[in-house]
């Protein structure tokens, strides 16, 4: 694949559910599932950026493949809701850039 878009990720999982994953989970089924998703990608931030340390014999990680899982059942949850996530994206960012305009450039911590 090349570089998609979100509407194009967003048409290629409704499309990957309606033909091999024969239907979407429930919007509570997916909202657990997200959240055990994203419970993977903290479990290997905290062993590769925190301060604990893999288990012996721990199975090989590969952290771009849980984003990918977080992303994927994030697009399901779009999708089953009617949400647009270009549209969101983009009015999330502007709410974003208006209210932090000046509030992290001011932030002493951040210097």
């Amino acid at each position: 694949m090349t570089d998609l878009t979100l509407k194009q990720i967003q048409e290629t999982v409704d499309e990957w559910i309606q033909t091999i994953g024969v239907r979407y989970y429930s919007e509570l089924t997916n909202t657990a599932v997200l959240m055990e998703e994203v419970g993977e990608v903290a479990r290997l931030m905290a062993r590769l950026y925190g301060d604990q340390s893999f288990k012996k014999g721990a199975a090989p990680y590969d952290l771009a493949d849980e984003m990918a899982d977080v992303l994927f059942v994030l697009v399901c949850l779009a999708n089953q809701t009617g949400i647009d996530l270009t549209a969101a994206f983009q009015k999330n960012m502007n709410k974003k850039t208006g209210r932090d305009k000046e509030r992290h450039a001011n932030n002493p911590k951040l210097r």
